[in-house]
Protein backbone atom coordinates (compact mmCIF):
# COMPACT_ATOMS: atom_id res chain seq x y z
CA UNK A 1 0.00 0.00 0.00
CA UNK A 2 1.59 3.50 -1.06
CA UNK A 3 0.25 6.88 0.30
CA UNK A 4 -2.27 7.55 -2.09
CA UNK A 5 -3.74 4.51 -1.41
CA UNK A 6 -3.61 4.76 2.48
CA UNK A 7 -5.60 8.20 1.88
CA UNK A 8 -8.28 6.36 -0.71
CA UNK A 9 -8.40 3.77 2.56
CA UNK A 10 -9.05 6.24 5.54
CA UNK A 11 -11.36 7.97 3.42
CA UNK A 12 -13.73 5.44 2.67
CA UNK A 13 -13.43 4.62 6.13
CA UNK A 14 -14.39 7.70 7.86
CA UNK A 15 -16.31 9.27 4.91
CA UNK A 16 -14.06 12.60 5.00
CA UNK A 17 -12.46 14.25 1.69
CA UNK A 18 -9.24 12.82 0.43
CA UNK A 19 -7.89 15.84 0.69
CA UNK A 20 -8.33 16.48 4.11
CA UNK A 21 -6.95 12.95 4.83
CA UNK A 22 -4.09 14.02 2.96
CA UNK A 23 -3.54 17.11 4.53
CA UNK A 24 -3.83 15.36 8.21
CA UNK A 25 -1.23 12.40 7.10
CA UNK A 26 1.23 15.15 5.86
CA UNK A 27 1.09 17.42 9.24
CA UNK A 28 0.99 13.91 10.98
CA UNK A 29 4.17 12.85 9.26
CA UNK A 30 5.78 16.19 9.66
CA UNK A 31 5.11 16.38 13.73
CA UNK A 32 6.76 12.69 14.29
CA UNK A 33 9.63 13.62 12.25
CA UNK A 34 10.37 16.98 13.55
CA UNK A 35 10.42 15.02 17.10
CA UNK A 36 12.17 12.10 16.53
CA UNK A 37 14.92 14.77 15.22
CA UNK A 38 15.16 16.81 17.73
CA UNK A 39 15.67 13.39 19.96
CA UNK A 40 12.01 12.68 21.26
CA UNK A 41 10.51 9.44 21.31
CA UNK A 42 6.76 9.53 19.65
CA UNK A 43 4.49 6.88 21.19
CA UNK A 44 1.47 5.95 19.36
CA UNK A 45 -0.04 3.00 22.02
CA UNK A 46 -1.42 0.20 20.10
CA UNK A 47 0.70 1.09 17.10
CA UNK A 48 4.34 1.71 18.15
CA UNK A 49 7.02 3.75 19.23
CA UNK A 50 9.44 6.13 16.89
CA UNK A 51 12.54 6.67 18.10
CA UNK A 52 16.03 7.68 16.81
CA UNK A 53 19.43 6.13 17.93
CA UNK A 54 23.15 6.26 17.09
CA UNK A 55 25.32 3.89 14.61
CA UNK A 56 29.42 4.09 15.67
CA UNK A 57 31.47 4.80 12.92
CA UNK A 58 33.29 1.87 11.75
CA UNK A 59 35.86 -0.08 9.06
CA UNK A 60 34.11 -1.60 6.07
CA UNK A 61 35.30 -3.14 3.01
CA UNK A 62 34.44 -2.13 -0.73
CA UNK A 63 33.09 -5.53 -1.97
CA UNK A 64 34.51 -5.02 -5.63
CA UNK A 65 38.04 -4.15 -4.38
CA UNK A 66 38.18 -5.36 -0.86
CA UNK A 67 39.62 -2.14 0.24
CA UNK A 68 38.83 -0.97 3.68
CA UNK A 69 37.00 1.91 4.41
CA UNK A 70 35.94 4.39 6.91
CA UNK A 71 31.94 4.56 7.01
CA UNK A 72 31.44 7.72 9.26
CA UNK A 73 28.84 6.96 12.81
CA UNK A 74 25.49 8.24 11.67
CA UNK A 75 21.99 8.54 13.35
CA UNK A 76 19.24 5.76 12.25
CA UNK A 77 15.59 6.17 13.07
CA UNK A 78 13.91 3.18 14.73
CA UNK A 79 10.59 2.05 15.10
CA UNK A 80 9.18 -0.60 17.69
CA UNK A 81 5.75 -1.85 16.88
CA UNK A 82 3.37 -2.81 19.81
CA UNK A 83 1.85 -5.14 21.24
CA UNK A 84 -1.77 -4.79 19.37
CA UNK A 85 -0.29 -4.43 16.46
CA UNK A 86 2.35 -7.80 16.38
CA UNK A 87 -1.07 -9.43 17.64
CA UNK A 88 -3.07 -8.39 14.63
CA UNK A 89 0.19 -9.41 12.22
CA UNK A 90 0.44 -12.61 13.74
CA UNK A 91 -3.22 -13.21 13.33
CA UNK A 92 -3.28 -13.28 9.52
Amino acid sequence: MNKQELIDAVAAQTGTSKAQIGQTLDSAFEVIKEAVAKGDIVQLIGFGSFGSGERAARIGKNPKTGQSISIPAAKTVKFTPGKAFKDAVNKR
